[in-house]
């Protein structure tokens, strides 16, 4: 006897219903959403590991070396001292003179530096021919490493054999010690430095001086108003947060200056900053305290005064612009 059999159709359960779907399209939403939300944070989450590893974690392992009686030779071996070192490099001459040579060189280097870019890029902001070539030319100062350029600079400012004495002797000029005095040591490492950034802050100068709208300038010229009142009330406004930029840049360059005058010194008097600390940075006293005088402890505590001054200047800066946006 033949039996007839009941299938039931595609798609559908024993019963003839259709399967719940509700379970898979919750999974897919809430797929959905991590993707949509926790994407970004993928994305970004190399830097901060990176940032933790290499940054963070040296910045707090600092901190705490900087209040402890360490050794380079035994780094395991620690001695709780508190804030002492940080009171003894207060009363420590050399570090005085040092702070006050970072901030010397600093100003020199700096100031002159960055109207030299102001006004490089001006030029290069306006039509001429071969400007693409002056452009890349100005960024080969920054290209150049600063072992080679010290040494080159270190040549030309040379007591006897330089040829800056040279030019000076062609009109009359006695020689100068470059490194043996303090002045004229500062002003010859700040000239290394003004000829390594000048170039690099100018193009940075250039690409804010293009983001400015033409009209303004075409608005300026049918006021009569000539290229430097134009430049003044035009260019240099437009760029001012640039400019704030760069200020900020140099300051923290400035304070971690270190391979110029390392390296102007030819020898242990790179280390101190000449034979009388005439040029001793910040850089080089840190430098002195770790890898000279094997004191990890007071070096971790000037690498954290760096650190603050940093933080102090940029207070200052922010509290300037408040002050500057509640008076106008």
């Amino acid at each position: 006897m033949a039996t007839s059999t009941t299938t039931a159709p595609a798609g559908k359960g024993p019963a003839g219903h259709s399967p719940d779907k509700r379970p898979a399209r919750r999974r897919g939403a809430l797929l959905h959403r991590l993707d949509l939300r926790g994407a970004p944070y993928a994305f970004v989450a190399p830097f901060f590991v990176v940032f933790a590893a290499f940054s963070f974690y040296p910045l707090l392992y600092t901190s705490w070396i900087s209040l402890h009686d360490v050794e380079l030779a035994t780094l395991d071996v620690m001695q709780w001292v508190a804030f002492d070192n940080y009171v003894e490099l207060w009363g420590d001459s050399r570090f005085w003179n040092a702070l006050q040579n970072t901030i010397t060189i600093g100003v020199i280097s700096t100031v002159p530096q960055l109207l030299m870019a102001l006004g490089l890029a001006h030029l290069l902001n306006y039509r001429m021919r071969f400007s693409l070539f002056f452009r890349v030319a100005s960024l080969v100062p920054y290209a150049t490493s600063v072992a080679a350029a010290a040494l080159v600079f270190t040549m030309i400012f040379e007591r006897d054999f330089g040829m800056i004495n040279w030019a000076l002797g062609t009109v009359g000029i006695d020689p100068l010690d470059w490194e043996g005095g303090k002045w004229p040591a500062q002003i010859a490492i700040s000239t290394i430095v003004i000829w390594r950034w000048t170039g690099y802050n100018a193009l940075l100068y250039l690409a804010a001086m293009q983001a400015i709208p033409a009209e303004r300038y075409e608005a300026a010229s049918l006021d009569g108003a000539s290229r430097w009142k134009q430049f003044t009330h035009v260019t240099v406004p437009g760029i001012r947060s640039t400019i704030v930029f760069t200020i900020v840049l140099s300051t923290i360059g400035a304070t971690q200056l270190f391979g110029e005058p390392l390296i102007f010194g030819q020898g242990p008097n790179g280390v101190t900053g000449g034979a009388d600390n005439q040029y001793q940075t910040l850089g080089l006293l840190l430098y002195e305290e770790g890898w000279k005088n094997y004191q990890m402890g007071r070096s971790a505590t000037v690498a954290w005064v760096m650190f603050l001054l940093l933080v102090l200047v940029l207070l200052v800066q922010r509290l300037v612009k408040r002050l500057r946006s509640g008076t106008s």
